[in-house]
């Protein structure tokens, strides 16, 4: 799956507690519909990218916040956007 420019993509696997959190804190900041879920391990580049940092929230191609997600954090590169 390619993503949209300007959206959002969380890239996670199944079983991660901190991939899970994120999607929650996502849902409920910006909507479920609103950004891309992407599963590392879908895809052998991304699992050799990401193995050890999911999750990790990217926008327009750039990896912008990893593993523990504050809702400050995540605030501050959704203005960014």
């Amino acid at each position: 799956m390619r993503p949209m420019p300007g959206r959002p993509t969380l890239y996670v696997r199944a079983g991660c507690h901190l991939c899970e959190d994120a999607g929650v804190l996502l849902d409920d900041m910006i909507g479920a519909d609103a950004y891309d879920a992407v599963d590392i391990e879908t895809d052998d580049d991304l699992l050799l990218r990401y193995a050890h940092r999911i999750p990790v929230l990217a926008i327009d191609g750039t990896d912008r916040l990893e593993l523990i997600f504050t809702r400050p954090d995540l605030e501050e590169v959704l203005r960014g956007r």
